[in-house]
């Protein structure tokens, strides 16, 4: 009988040891998946920070504890490092042995990930500024590398490819413009493009009208949206607010003449 029981209490202790160790090793994994997910949080964000991308940081967390290695140039740089690791949701201690050299010169590459990010994001700034153009740009292409945009492909009139100069130079992240633009007047493609911008231009909401002004100013990097009011009525915009300066103003009324539908700007209220 004692055997018995003996036998029968050991192999429960065994299921009970086997339980816990199977617990313990779930548990474990967990924390595993959280650390991973925290390490990638804080390295993608140091990764689109233009401050830290240049710089080889190094991201270790363990239960919460972050260990931030590698070389900056500036104090306030190390210092940022630490910031955004604890503005990571479950980081609650950070050990910064990040080094600060004056003199530390990044190494030569390929393009980061924050590069990469930038140019896709201007990109397509560039391209939704093009489409919601009164002129058509059905046709163009463009490219964007370190903030630098080539515009390429065909407008059908010289006032075309200036706008879309001007258009890519004021979006926020671009350094300079290459417009390779072909002016061809002759019918086709183009006049195809223009034409049909021009049926649809006549039943452009007034809503829709106002959300792309708005994105518009959003988007660059002269005007502060922020501060400047949009309504519009029969495609007749009006702009109200405060701006910086004459040419912030002018800049502001020349975005929204630009956008499709746009019939005329009410600009009286737009002071500085």
């Amino acid at each position: 009988m004692n055997k018995v029981f003996l036998k029968s209490f050991a192999k429960t202790g065994m299921v009970l040891v086997f339980s816990v160790a199977s617990m313990m090793a779930s548990a474990d994994a967990k924390q595993d998946i959280v650390d991973a997910r925290q390490e990638t949080q804080i390295w993608t964000t140091y990764a689109l920070s233009p401050y830290l991308r240049a710089h080889d940081l190094k991201v270790k967390v363990n239960n919460g504890k972050a260990v931030l290695t590698g070389t900056v140039d500036e104090d306030i740089n190390k210092d940022l490092a630490k910031e955004i690791a604890l503005g990571v949701d479950g980081i609650k201690d950070v050990d910064n042995q990040i080094v600060v050299k004056s003199d530390y010169v990044p190494k030569a590459g390929n393009r980061g990930y924050g590069e990469v990010v930038d140019d896709v994001t201007i990109v397509a700034a560039v391209k939704s500024r093009l489409i919601w153009s009164k002129f058509s740009y059905i046709s163009t292409k463009v490219e964007s590398k370190g903030g630098r945009v080539v515009l390429t492909g065909n407008v059908d009139s010289t006032d075309a490819k200036t706008a879309a100069t001007r258009l890519a130079a004021s979006t926020r992240g671009v350094i300079a413009v290459s417009n390779q633009l072909n002016v061809d007047s002759k019918p086709g493609a183009t006049d195809k493009a223009k034409a049909a911008a021009n049926d649809t231009s006549k039943s452009v909401a007034d809503a829709w009208i106002s959300t792309k002004v708005k994105s518009n100013f959003f988007y660059s990097s002269n005007v502060s949206g922020s501060d400047i009011d949009v309504s519009t009525s029969a495609g007749i915009v009006t702009l109200k607010g405060k701006v910086t300066s004459g040419a912030e103003r002018a800049l502001a009324i020349e975005l929204a003449e630009n956008v499709r539908g746009v019939k005329s700007v009410n600009a009286k209220e737009l002071v500085f």
